[in-house]
């Protein structure tokens, strides 16, 4: 089979099209994965899920949705996301996305923005948000809970049922009218409004069109390994946000292989059922498994011993795999102790026996690859994956780029970098280090915003990253940081806040470091550690503190958020922070390193506005917070 016949499913088309031809074509194939209430796994096929978007989306029409009309949706990456996406875009409608942990402010701010007439909400809490705004709310008609029966006492709220009633209704007068609706849309037409994270300031509306989307859906394809019929791609980041949806979904629908639904809360679990080839991560995911990873071999010493011992012969794996410029072959299926040297061969097969294959059997036992984006992804965090066998690639891009913009090559990837330009995009480097691209995968506009659309984009159409980069071998790149992180000492040295942040992604005792240094002598830090490991340590070792100061949330398994003064006052904690922060310090040049720093004694949460949906540190919102203990440090 060519290449061409291979990746049949690479086809420009909107995406009610899309789901029809998957309908009709694979009408008995799964098409949506979930477990429900009582634990048991779910199925709908492609022919049912098109039902149910039929009499939603006729719901819609019914409520005197037109072509053009904004329709909001605020709920948890889930099947019924889908289907309401689906839904409002089969009634020619433009979906709005609200992130479901965004405050009432935030959802208020968004409504009016797009001036939604409509909202979809998921959960009692973010009803009660959409309720309390309403009034504050020009053109809102009616809130829609996502459950299939619920009862309000406000005339604004109806359930999926009642929707369901309606369009059901509607195509019993008019089989054809949903027909003609959705036939209706155009590849150029506006379909989605995806607010950016804001963090530097309030978010901005990215529309997307079809085209744009699919577009950017089709340059993906083109990249990756070639989906197989059998292949399960299994979802648990928002789908408010582009990664998920487009790279994810998108990339799934256009194969017509089934989406399975997870949480971060229920992963490890889902992995076992679902038995997912192919799923999107993020950096601080990747990072949380790691340490899990770890943490549970220091249980004992044998275990450890083992642990470690695995790891650095799979390190030495692939240190000898590598090239003179660091690229390493993982492609699937290939023999990874090839042309390494018997003994070490006969190690690293020892040891993935023994560690590395129970590790993948963790992840369900039929994986094939995984995605990293929306952050960097650190060097060394990318080899102890591939040590063990562990395909990641890692990509870059951003919402207004509809995501992929440069990518690693399975048969070629280089740790620390994300890879080449992709194929259909164009790139170049500003003389200012800025990373600058165009095709047709980018945002036509800023909704309500001609100023900033402008200001996004250069005189010849080539949209502004706001991230500096540094070429490599090949064309590969390295994300620096982004130009607003880039921190200029009063000497006049650039610092990049990124490349101090990696250096402790697999840190044992510090989970996060946040540099400060714009127009100051040197850099500073502050410094949040990771507490559950050290509340372990405490633990093992009869380290007396005040175990009431703790404070836990669901993040997925129980995070500890915040500990008290004396937790971060013991010698124990200073020395094990002091020794991490020093080994990072030898690794940075000498105007690079930390010079002073602050324990934090809580986490930076979504909750608090200090992270976004996609867990980036707000640093505008961050620097303001903690300006007084920054400003201590110079003192």
């Amino acid at each position: 089979m060519n290449e061409a016949s291979a990746r049949w499913y690479i086809e420009q088309c909107t995406f009610p099209a899309l789901l029809n031809r998957n309908a009709v074509r694979f009408g008995q194939r799964a098409a949506q994965m979930w477990r429900g209430a009582d634990g048991k796994v779910a199925t709908i096929t492609y022919a049912e899920l098109w039902r149910v978007v039929k009499e939603l989306a006729s719901g819609l029409m019914a409520l005197g949705v037109v072509k053009g009309d904004r329709v909001a949706l605020m709920a948890h990456t889930s099947p019924d996301w889908m289907r309401t996406d689906y839904s409002i875009l089969s009634a020619a409608g433009i979906t709005v996305c609200i992130y479901p942990t965004q405050s009432r402010e935030e959802m208020e701010y968004i409504l009016n923005d797009s001036g939604s007439k409509i909202v979809f909400v998921q959960g009692e809490d973010n009803l009660e948000k959409a309720l309390a705004v309403k009034g504050k709310v020009k053109g809102l008609e009616k809130i829609v809970m996502m459950e299939d029966e619920f009862s309000s006492s406000d005339s604004m709220v109806i359930d999926f049922k009642t929707l369901r009633e309606m369009g059901i209704a509607l195509l019993a007068k008019d089989k054809y009218e949903f027909e003609k609706r959705w036939r209706s849309v155009e590849l150029t037409d506006k379909m989605t409004i995806v607010y950016t994270s804001g963090t530097t300031g309030m978010p901005k509306g990215a529309v997307h069109t079809h085209f744009s989307i699919n577009a950017a859906a089709n340059r993906d394809l083109r990249i990756v390994p070639e989906y197989r019929d059998d292949d399960v791609l299994m979802s648990f980041l928002p789908l408010a946000h582009t990664y998920e949806r487009e790279c994810g979904h998108t990339s799934a629908m256009l194969a017509a292989v089934p989406i399975a639904y997870s949480s971060p809360k229920t992963i490890v679990e889902d992995f076992q059922i679902f038995k997912p080839s192919v799923f999107m991560s993020v950096p601080r995911i990747y990072e949380r498994v790691y340490m899990a990873m770890r943490e549970q071999a220091s249980k004992s010493k044998v275990k450890k011993f083992i642990f470690d011992r695995a790891l650095a012969t799979g390190l030495k794996v692939i240190e000898k795999r590598a090239d003179e410029n660091g690229f390493v072959d993982m492609s699937e299926g290939i023999d990874l102790t090839s042309g390494i040297g018997k003994w070490l061969g006969f190690k690293f097969h020892l040891y993935d026996k023994i560690l590395f294959s129970k590790v993948r059997q963790l992840l369900g036992g039929r994986y094939r690859f995984a995605f990293s984006a929306a952050g960097s992804l650190p060097a060394e965090l990318c080899k102890v994956f591939m040590a063990m066998g562990i395909r990641i690639i890692e990509g870059y891009g951003a919402t207004e780029t509809c995501n992929t913009i440069n990518l690693n090559k399975l048969h070629r990837i280089l740790p620390g970098s994300v890879g080449p330009v992709c194929v259909g995009v164009e790139g170049r480097v500003a003389e200012d280090g800025e990373w600058q691209v165009r095709g047709d995968n980018m945002i036509t506009e800023y909704w309500n915003n001609p100023e900033a659309t402008k200001d996004a984009f250069t005189a010849d159409g080539f949209y502004k990253t706001g991230d500096i980069v540094e070429m490599l071998a090949d064309g590969y790149i390295k994300i620096v940081d982004r130009k607003k992180g880039l921190m200029v000492l009063d000497t006049g040295k650039n610092v990049a806040a990124n490349k101090i942040e990696s250096k402790f992604s697999i840190s044992r005792w510090v989970e996060l470091v946040f540099p400060v240094g714009s127009e100051r002598k040197y850099v500073t830090a502050l410094v949040i550690p990771r507490f559950e490991t050290l509340i372990d340590y405490y633990n093992t070792n009869n380290i007396p503190y005040d175990k009431s100061k703790l404070v836990f949330v669901e993040d997925p398994a129980p995070m500890c958020v915040e500990v008290g003064e004396d937790f971060i006052a013991t010698d124990v904690l200073k020395k094990l922070v002091d020794e991490d922060i020093q080994r990072v310090n030898t690794e940075l040049e000498e105007y690079e390193r930390i010079k002073n720093y602050t324990i934090l004694r809580r986490k930076l949460t979504q909750d608090d506005g200090e992270m976004t949906p996609t867990l980036k540190v707000k640093r505008k919102v961050v620097l303001d917070k903690y300006r007084d203990l920054i400003d201590a440090m110079y003192k």
